[in-house]
């Protein structure tokens, strides 16, 4: 019969207690002495080069990171109990409300209180969370409906921004870091134009207000002003790319990025390629540019710290405005007065006012705490920034010492923009979503996403059309494509 050697039993024995320490790891209900007491067991079996004290107080720091996970487990469920106990409080009361994760510091502030007191809490501070350890429940019945109606593909790179005419006809722009603009028909998706007078990537795109007029701005450090003469081509009948989809239903069913492949432009696309206007003055890369009311001056913003403002018609560098400590993101000028936003990675945005030609005079705003990456105008009295602090504030002008609501989003916000008629912010998003929120910071919706729609890389920019009846809002972003969607918001949401 053989005898097993001393070698033999020793690493059997080594293996024997390190199975028995692979399975301490799961949460037993044994003491700490006991656990102490397995410690030096497994410790005086193992072979290793650390010192024993060492070995001992790793395992020692490991147990207490399984204790905190376990309390937070706990806490967790208590969570979970306070939430369902609130939200039936509320159901007796006949008030409901689309939830969301819910900080446990305000729980146990809200338990205090009378019904309605933690009905309008609740409503004011889910938003703040970005927690996804509680699950969120619905309970509106009335729901956002968000379809998908057209995709415009036929870049060969990202899109970085995207406009819609103000004048008839109206056709959609948009500006690609390929170095081109291109100019769509919404209803059918056909390209009708492509300017290609820019050498470097196109980042931005403004029509002028009553002309057929372009504006766009370039990393060849230039801004170009072109005409252009397009004729709609004859709608085609919608397809049904996605049926009429709830926006809080969305799944998405895959993070796995579609192949790219290579996108074949428009052939018989006709072709602009000399600039009515060039201007030239900035440094460094012109990352956005707008027209100011009236069409006869416009406003540039560059990433050499400066916004310049231009006579269109002589093409004269009327005005530098500079002040901020870092690059320019963006730039944007009131649709009724001679006021202009600017935004930059200094995490300020600042108003320069011109409506007085003797006085210019500038206000800083420091709300955020990262890169303001957009700033837009509504037609009141409002400004509404956003932010890589993933963010989103709504100022009023009169008041501008803090803002007047808040969104906290689980993602850094790129260019917003605000309808006209509904005062409906969309929010696009470098994690590929698309989520709107009204003027009080009350999410009312997030645009579908999915391996069959949607966009695949990061959202640089939304834009808003009402006066289209097919498309009210459009999107764009890295993946190369714009996205026409017809939105439909309920009344009663956006009265919640």
């Amino acid at each position: 019969m053989p005898v097993e050697s001393g070698s033999s039993a020793a690493a059997r024995q080594a293996k024997q207690k390190r199975k028995s320490h692979s399975l301490s790891i799961r949460r037993t209900n044994s003491t700490e002495q006991d656990r102490s007491g397995l410690q030096r067991d497994m410790l005086e079996g193992q072979d290793s080069k650390l010192p024993l004290s060492l070995r001992s107080n790793l395992l020692d720091l490991f147990s207490q990171i399984e204790r905190e996970f376990e309390n937070l487990y706990i806490e967790n469920l208590e969570l979970r109990r306070e939430i369902e106990t609130l939200n039936d409080r509320l159901a007796a009361e006949g008030q409901t409300f689309e939830g969301a994760d819910l900080a446990k510091g305000a729980l146990k502030t809200k338990a205090s209180h009378s019904t309605s007191q933690l009905s309008q809490k609740l409503k004011t501070t889910y938003k703040a969370s970005t927690s996804k350890i509680v699950s969120s429940f619905k309970a509106t019945t009335s729901r956002a409906v968000c379809q998908l109606v057209r995709e415009y593909v036929g870049h060969r790179d990202g899109i970085w921004d995207l406009s819609v005419t103000r004048t008839q006809p109206v056709v959609l722009g948009t500006a690609s870091a390929d170095h081109t603009a291109m100019l769509w028909s919404i209803e059918t998706g056909k390209c009708l134009l492509k300017y290609t007078g820019h050498q470097g990537s196109v980042n931005s795109i403004k029509f002028h207000p009553t002309e057929q007029m372009a504006l766009t701005a370039s990393g060849d450090q230039t801004a170009h002003i072109w005409r252009y003469m397009v004729q709609l081509p004859t709608p085609q009948p919608v397809a049904d790319i996605s049926q009429q989809t709830p926006c809080e239903d969305d799944v998405d069913f895959s993070d796995k990025d579609e192949a790219d492949g290579e996108v074949e432009g428009p052939n018989d696309c006709p072709s602009v390629r000399v600039a009515t206007t060039t201007l030239r003055s900035h440094q460094g890369v012109v990352i956005a540019a707008d027209w100011l009311v009236g069409g006869k001056q416009v406003v540039t913003a560059s990433w050499d710290r400066a916004a310049n403002l231009y006579d269109v018609e002589t093409s004269e560098l009327v005005h530098s405005l500079t002040g901020h400590d870092q690059e320019l993101t963006h730039c944007c000028t009131h649709p009724t007065q001679r006021l202009v936003v600017t935004s930059s990675r200094d995490t300020t945005f600042r108003l320069w006012d011109f409506r007085d030609p003797s006085i210019h005079s500038v206000n800083v705003f420091q709300g955020h705490t990262d890169t303001v990456t957009s700033a837009v105008f509504t037609v009141g009295d409002n400004v509404v920034s956003g932010s890589d602090d993933r963010t989103v504030k709504v100022w009023d002008l009169k008041n501008m010492r803090s803002p007047i609501a808040t969104i906290r989003t689980d993602s850094a916000v790129n260019r917003i923009s605000v309808s006209v008629n509904q005062k409906i912010i969309a929010l696009p998003h470098d994690n590929r979503q698309v989520r709107l929120f009204d003027m009080s910071g009350v999410r009312l919706a997030r645009l579908p996403r999915s391996n069959r729609q949607g966009h695949r890389r990061m959202v640089c920019c939304s834009a808003w059309c009402e006066d289209n009846t097919s498309c009210n809002l459009f999107t764009c972003g890295f993946d190369r494509q714009a996205i026409g969607w017809n939105i439909n918001i309920p009344a009663l949401l956006q009265e919640k």
